[in-house]
């Protein structure tokens, strides 16, 4: 009696038989693995190249900045440049000018965003759908178009050269992204939670901060990220109200390395810019694996 092997069988051993076709298939892989990790390579060195010319220069001379080709390690190294940059203008003072404002910032988007996006995701009333785009249509208007109507307001309340029109609107929602953002994340949690939560004697504000806001961990590190670094750079709302010295902020006293006649101390400047960028830094590798957890995950559910 003859036996037969079946087909799946024959085609397995016949494919696991072929070195050539097994060679070839590996030698393809090799080749498409090389070249992603080329192409990764590549793009690495240009996004960290401007970093490495940011800390050689700030290790430089002025003498030695533009020299052709760039000596990427300074001879010498001058690691007073760092000192001097912070004692040649009050840069403690701009330090803590620009903490004080993002905190304040980073406080009011996170209380007041909660509470509408919650308000949104959870209650269901007539009309809630044609609020919630009206709140979102500012996202859809450059910022530069109302920058002269809220000056003009803002010089009204005579907030000009003060912290109030930088920290204020914060806590007047927070924001339509982050108020978007955050309804997105709050919809992806089951409705469930809130009925047993109510079941137990708990209120909604309760249930906003016991049951939501702990499951909604990823989304707010997210949107901590955005609004600390957007409120540590920001440059254009600063130089708007900000008149005073003592008032200024650190992107603001960067400026103060620019001479009158074009002339920079560029080795000042970057060693300032590397000890501005710092602390944004060191809160994205902290938070990292929330940020990119918070972006997947907050466009789940419509």
């Amino acid at each position: 009696m003859r036996y037969t092997l079946p087909k799946s069988q024959t085609g397995a051993k016949t494919q696991t038989g072929n070195p050539g076709l097994l060679r070839r298939k590996s030698v393809q892989k090799i080749i498409a693995d090389a070249v992603t990790v080329a192409i990764l390579l590549i793009t690495s060195i240009a996004a960290v190249l401007p970093l490495v010319w940011m800390i050689s220069t700030a290790l430089k001379d002025m003498g030695s900045v533009f020299l052709f080709p760039p000596q990427w390690i300074p001879k010498p190294i001058l690691w007073g440049n760092f000192s001097a940059a912070l004692t040649m203008f009050p840069f403690g003072r701009y330090f803590l000018n620009t903490t004080v404002i993002t905190l304040y910032r980073l406080l009011g988007t996170l209380l007041t965003a909660s509470l509408v996006a919650y308000a949104f995701a959870r209650y269901h009333v007539p009309g809630k759908e044609i609020i919630f785009l009206i709140i979102l249509s500012p996202l859809f208007l450059p910022e530069q178009v109302t920058l002269i109507p809220l000056f003009l307001l803002f010089k009204s309340f005579g907030w000009i050269d003060t912290y109030y029109p930088l920290t204020v609107p914060a806590f007047l929602g927070g924001g339509p992204y982050y108020i978007f953002l955050l309804r997105q994340f709050f919809m992806t949690i089951p409705t469930e939670f809130d009925d047993a939560a109510r079941i137990d004697g708990c209120g909604e504000l309760g249930i906003l901060l016991r049951i939501i806001l702990p499951l909604a961990k990823p989304a707010m590190a997210t949107i901590a990220i955005f609004t600390f670094m957007g409120a540590w750079n920001d440059f254009l709302m600063p130089l708007i109200y900000i008149n005073s010295e003592t008032k200024l902020t650190v992107t603001l006293g960067l400026t103060r390395f620019q001479g009158e006649y074009g002339s920079t101390l560029w080795n000042y400047l970057m060693a300032s810019s590397l000890m501005a960028i710092l602390p944004p830094m060191a809160l994205f590798f902290v938070a990292q694996r929330y940020f990119v957890q918070g972006i997947v995950l907050t466009g789940l559910k419509g």
